[in-house]
């Protein structure tokens, strides 16, 4: 049977854009035919709140599907108003989080590719087992950034995981993009930084980035994906160019 590409959205810092990027993707990947997962891992639960998914009182998240706690991710399952787009949230009932194995999550996807063509992966900013989890089953990590200093710094230390856990625990983790969000290349700070990691990770890595944009901020907490809130707006078009590049790499 099978498996689905499995996409994580990671950065060690939080703030950083990963839970807008992982729903406008998600959303735009739907729309384009392929039937898409998003497993919400932070227990903030902003990945599936940015879908206007509210899962019910007591009912089980993606930290319950990682412990066993259920048996299938049916169990935790939402389907969306998005024709071809699930979400596995999570249960914002748990602030700590799990002591899990890390090859828990790629067991669970694995021969899910007849349900799903892509799953991608919003991931908590620290490092633990949920992430490890995300990493363990990713072909690929997107790591979007704030272009300045802080940021710049959680990259390093997420590509330094990326490279261990591909050398490691999962071999088919081969594709890495960074995304620079919010971004004006009118500011000599944003210029300064991705050009530094361009230097340091390679320029075809660092992709052409989001701008800032208060539409998607209004889509968010509107519960929508940028493409049926604003589809005319800035924020649209360039997950629209992402998606491209994306396609266009991996």
């Amino acid at each position: 049977m099978a498996d689905p590409f499995v996409v994580a959205v990671a950065n060690r810092k939080g703030g950083t854009g990963k839970s807008t990027t992982s729903v406008n993707l998600a959303a735009l990947w739907a729309q384009e035919g392929r039937r898409t997962l998003l497993v919400d891992l932070d227990s903030q639960g902003h990945g599936g709140l940015g879908l206007g998914v509210r899962p019910g009182r007591g009912q089980a998240g993606s930290q319950q599907c990682l412990t066993g706690e259920v048996a299938t991710l049916d169990a935790a399952l939402v389907a969306t108003a998005q024709p071809g787009l699930d979400v596995l949230p999570a249960d914002t009932r748990m602030p700590r989080e799990p002591a899990v194995d890390a090859g828990r999550l790629a067991a669970l996807l694995q021969g899910q590719g007849e349900r799903w063509d892509r799953v991608i992966v919003d991931t908590p900013p620290s490092a633990g087992a949920l992430l490890d989890n995300a990493l363990a089953a990713a072909h690929g990590v997107v790591v979007p950034l704030q272009p300045h200093a802080l940021a710049a710094e959680g990259v390093r230390q997420l590509v330094q995981l990326f490279f261990r856990t591909a050398s490691t625990v999962n071999p088919g983790l081969q594709h890495l993009a960074i995304v620079p969000v919010m971004r004006d290349p009118r500011v000599r700070l944003h210029r300064r930084v991705i050009d530094d990691l361009a230097r340091q990770f390679g320029g075809f890595r660092i992709l052409r980035g989001i701008r800032a944009d208060i539409r998607l901020a209004e889509a968010f907490e509107a519960g929508a994906a940028i493409i049926h809130y604003a589809p005319r707006s800035r924020g649209a078009m360039d997950y629209q160019l992402l998606s491209e590049e994306l396609e266009a790499l991996w």
